[in-house]
């Protein structure tokens, strides 16, 4: 299952509804979802996964330092993935609505665009798909990222909505969440 989590007014920064937070373990269907809704709506697909695969392939010095956690199963460091966000949020008009996919991953993440979107208030082949590096990853979210869906929990700001079914089913499900804030 995966859950999403809702931004409350005080992250009313880019739009009247807030912005979406999309949660889960890996290869639940997160991205699939989340750019099903960010087409319909018209809001941003922000993904992490994206933005550190873009600098891999445009051999950044990022993309290198990036490479190096993302082969092993391992979240990259927060300070180096809280600035890739900030940096896109940054590119992002306070009125657009951003729905986030892998960010944040860990309370010090979620602390992190809490404070940012506060004080803002005004199948290619993938070296991350390979079954060991999927167990690490799988580990690594129970560990670090589990513990933030409770941080936003404690605030009352999850939503869960049932990921398993037909993408279309999924999509309905995560838009009725949506419309009927339930």
């Amino acid at each position: 299952m995966a859950e999403s989590v809702s931004a409350p007014d005080t992250f009313k920064v880019h739009g009247t509804g807030g912005d979406l937070i999309f949660m889960g373990p890996p290869g639940v269907g997160k991205g699939t979802q989340a750019k099903a809704l960010a087409q319909e709506s018209g809001w941003i697909h922000l993904s992490t996964g994206e933005l550190f695969r873009d600098h891999i392939r445009r051999a950044t010095g990022l993309g290198r330092t990036v490479k190096t956690f993302l082969d092993k199963g391992e979240y990259v460091p927060d300070d180096v993935t809280v600035e890739l966000v900030r940096d896109r949020l940054e590119k992002i008009g306070p009125s657009t609505r951003v729905l986030f996919d892998g960010f944040p991953r860990t309370v010090a993440q979620a602390e992190s665009l809490y404070a940012r979107l506060s004080s803002r208030a005004t199948a290619q082949h993938r070296t991350d798909d390979t079954p060991e590096v999927i167990a690490n990853r799988l580990d690594v979210y129970d560990e670090q990222t589990r513990p933030v869906i409770g941080y936003y929990e404690d605030r009352g700001l999850v939503k869960r909505v049932n990921g398993v079914g037909r993408v279309e089913d999924i999509t309905t499900r995560l838009r009725d969440a949506l419309d009927n804030g339930s």
